[in-house]
């Protein structure tokens, strides 16, 4: 079978599930979802309102709950501008969704579960994170690596609705092993898979990460439709543009993405990315980010004084 490209692949029963439904969209059979962006500048991420305007049922996908490093302090800012958004507009929220746990800033799903209700969601090899970093952050027996502080674990090809809108869960493994795409309509929400072509992809070096993973993944992502809409949670300004982005399309993807336009091998990527990731600093937040995102969201269990710790592990990641 040829894909859009006209590159040999093997018959992807989710990449044409997927593809049914955004040409639904374009024809007029459903709606197209209404998106509402909220970039967080402090940890570089996009936030995405997602609801069907025939019903306004609506999903918030990679929330960030503000955080204060040096204080160790939460605060609900960035989030409470979300539930505004979404109590002016009349929403519904039916999910929270995570593309993956992320490593740059925490999730705010379980204060908006509070604030919104709605599922929490994720891709069922949160698992396999679990694993890892329960192992690297020593979190000891009472922290369930089971995936059970998610309502939802999503496997490849899963479908669900957002109202009218059909929803097709796809897996992108590559940047860490949880990594899902959510396509809405004819949207995908992408998470850090990739980014603003003039800025590349995603990292491959965390715990579970795999460049060649990742390029098949982004590849397999980009066998959509050329006019599919990619909605990408972060943006860094790629050297000579001033605005924030999180918007761009698989054909822009395709004919521009720096590290992975048409024409590149699997093997130039691999080598690319594992040089460039060599260099990159751990990011920030990495430390409080994953104890959190690994629980849902939840701060470690609080220890016998009542609070809450982070631990930092030396010299071990």
């Amino acid at each position: 079978m040829l894909n859009s490209g006209g590159e040999n692949v093997m018959r992807d029963a989710a990449i044409e599930a997927a593809t049914a439904q955004i040409r639904r969209v374009q024809n007029g059979e459903v709606p197209s979802p209404v998106v509402c962006t909220f970039f967080d500048e402090a940890t570089n991420t996009a936030s995405h309102v997602v609801h069907c305007l025939v019903t306004r049922r609506a999903a918030i996908i990679d929330s960030v709950l503000d955080y204060d490093a040096a204080a160790g302090r939460t605060s609900n800012g960035s989030a409470q501008v979300i539930v505004e958004y979404v109590r002016r507009e009349g929403l519904t929220v039916d999910w929270q969704l995570e593309t993956h746990a992320h490593a740059d800033h925490l999730s705010a799903a379980p204060w908006l579960q509070e604030q919104l209700g709605g599922q929490l969601g994720i891709g069922a090899d949160i698992i396999r994170v679990q694993n890892v970093f329960g192992k690297i952050f020593n979190a000891g027996t009472r922290f369930a690596r089971d995936g059970s502080q998610f309502d939802r674990l999503f496997r490849d090809g899963e479908t669900f609705a957002l109202g009218e809108i059909p929803v097709t869960v796809l897996h992108v493994p590559g940047h860490t092993p949880a990594d899902m795409a959510f396509v809405i309509g004819n949207s995908a929400f992408v998470g850090d898979t990739i980014f603003m072509p003039d800025f590349g992809t995603a990292r491959a070096d965390f715990p579970g990460g795999d460049a060649r993973q990742l390029f098949r993944s982004i590849r397999r992502l980009l066998s959509l439709p050329p006019e599919t809409r990619l909605f990408l949670c972060h943006d860094y300004k790629a050297p000579g543009r001033d605005e924030y982005a999180w918007l761009t399309t698989v054909a822009l993807e395709r004919e521009c993405n720096i590290h992975v336009h048409d024409g590149i091998s699997e093997d130039e990527f691999v080598s690319m990315r594992t040089t460039r990731d060599a260099t990159l600093a751990m990011p920030k937040l990495l430390m409080p980010s994953v104890q959190v995102n690994m629980r849902g969201g939840h701060m470690p269990e609080p220890e016998a004084d009542g609070i809450s710790y982070i631990k930092i592990p030396v010299n071990r990641i």
